[in-house]
């Protein structure tokens, strides 16, 4: 097997660190089984944590967890208090989701590919599906399963489970009303809900105009094809028709979807589905007067208002400059800015799509992106969090009517 450039591994591994699943070398026909097991592994470190993992494997250790370890996977996963987090990383190694989601790929695809074969890619597409990384052992994706039914809902399911993040899980597991859940969980739902609506209504109406992607379908394949597409922006990577052959109308509209992204806590990126929601409701609040902002008969405070657009308008501004940049360093020309803004807008988001562009990528063009990737993973406030942190250890916890940000 030839050897891979060091750029490319470089970006691979960031690439699957970053659960982000943009790709310049084919997983499955490239890498060799040792190889694509490290992306795994990468895929899970990320999509867990570093944070996370490292206090549950003390955990597993048995060594003592004291107050500043908790406090890191607050930080590392946007949880509501310090209280209780070393459960909640166990809640997180007990959830069986990938794993019930292998036994039921391994059953549907043993017959094409036999039981050894199959467990493999059941596993890997399993962990890359459910932590929104979109990596696939299929040079095309997910694309020879477009109108199967048991293999678009397995992945649908995991992704927008891995989506919704932990903390909405665990609230969802716990309380199981949801007149009990929190301002969060109820925010991430009902926004999560619209959108995958949206994107399945949006993509299924314009796409049925293009002979390049639905013409070949019939009408049952058509419905699994934009279901499917319609909510993958949402951060998960994995595509079962060709993007680039999308209307540009559909990519534009599934660019917006990519810089939404998922919700805080989860294993997607983006500005965050909640972010996105209390901005909505500022705005709907602004043209009714002005005023106190309220969600589910609670109370959206203004600093929570305030940090969702500095998340925006930073998010935003990134994107633009890092197509700029693209733009720029891959000489493309103007009547095809819309192949770099989707490129920077799927690298910032972690999402992992692609127009085509990544593959073609110079050396610059690939620096960019790795950096475009981590800024992503890591988010627009982060580093401002955190040197700010030392003035705000008094307010490290919230109440229950908080809305997570970023």
């Amino acid at each position: 097997m030839a050897t891979i450039p060091s750029a490319d591994a470089l970006f691979t591994a960031t690439s699957a660190i970053c659960v982000n699943g943009l790709i310049v070398l084919d997983t499955g026909s490239v890498f060799s089984t040792f190889g694509q097991d490290i992306i795994m592994i990468l895929i899970q470190v990320g999509g867990l944590g570093f944070m996370t993992l490292g206090v549950m494997v003390a955990i597993i250790l048995g060594k003592r967890i004291g107050l500043k370890q908790p406090l890191l996977i607050q930080q590392a996963t946007n949880s509501s208090s310090a209280q209780g987090l070393v459960r909640l990383s166990l809640y997180i190694v007990l959830i069986a989701f990938e794993a019930l989601a292998t036994l039921v790929l391994t059953l549907r695809w043993h017959n094409e590919l036999g039981w050894g074969q199959a467990l493999y890619y059941a596993v890997f597409h399993s962990v890359s599906a459910f932590n929104y990384a979109g990596f696939s052992l299929w040079s095309d994706s997910l694309s020879p399963f477009v109108g199967d039914p048991v293999v678009n809902l397995t992945v649908i399911t995991l992704f927008i489970i891995g989506g919704l993040g932990y903390i909405v899980i665990v609230d969802l597991f716990r309380k199981r009303s949801w007149k009990k859940l929190s301002l969060h969980s109820k925010i991430v739902l009902i926004g999560s809900s619209s959108l995958y609506l949206a994107g399945f209504v949006t993509i299924f109406l314009l796409e049925n105009w293009n002979p390049s992607t639905f013409a070949d379908l019939t009408f049952g394949e058509r419905i699994w094809a934009a279901l499917f597409q319609g909510t993958t922006p949402r951060s998960s990577g994995f595509n079962t028709i060709d993007i680039g052959s999308m209307l540009a109308t559909s990519q534009f509209f599934m660019i917006i979807l990519m810089f939404i992204g998922a919700s805080s806590g989860g294993t997607g990126g983006g500005i965050k589905v909640n972010t996105f929601v209390v901005l909505v409701l500022a705005t709907i609040q602004t043209f009714r007067g002005g005023g106190q902002i309220h969600a589910f008969e609670r109370k959206i405070t203004e600093e929570t208002v305030m940090r969702a657009l500095a998340v925006v308008l930073s998010s935003l501004a990134f994107v633009l400059g890092i197509a700029i940049l693209l733009s720029i360093s891959e000489g493309i020309l103007e009547n095809h800015f819309l192949d770099v803004l989707f490129e920077a807008t799927s690298a910032f988001s972690t999402t992992g799509l692609s127009m085509g562009l990544t593959s073609e990528l110079s050396v610059s063009g690939k620096i960019i992106i790795i950096f475009t990737m981590f800024a992503g993973r890591l988010g627009p406030l982060t580093l401002a969090f955190a040197l700010a942190q030392k003035k705000r250890t008094s307010k490290i916890g919230y109440a229950e009517d908080h809305v997570l940000i970023g």
